[in-house]
């Protein structure tokens, strides 16, 4: 598998488990640019504890 389909598999893991907020327009499903700002916020933060 490359390196573009693990991280869409991440992506999902995220979605799936709420970590990542994202809304749906239709049958799409987008991420705010404020949710990943977020995201890495938080990730960052528990990297540091």
């Amino acid at each position: 598998m490359n390196s573009s389909g693990s991280a869409a598999s991440a992506i999902y893991d995220l979605l799936r488990t709420r970590r990542l907020a994202s809304l749906t327009i239709g049958r799409a499903r987008r991420i705010p640019a404020h949710a990943l700002d977020d995201y890495v916020r938080r990730h960052l933060e528990e990297a540091a504890r």
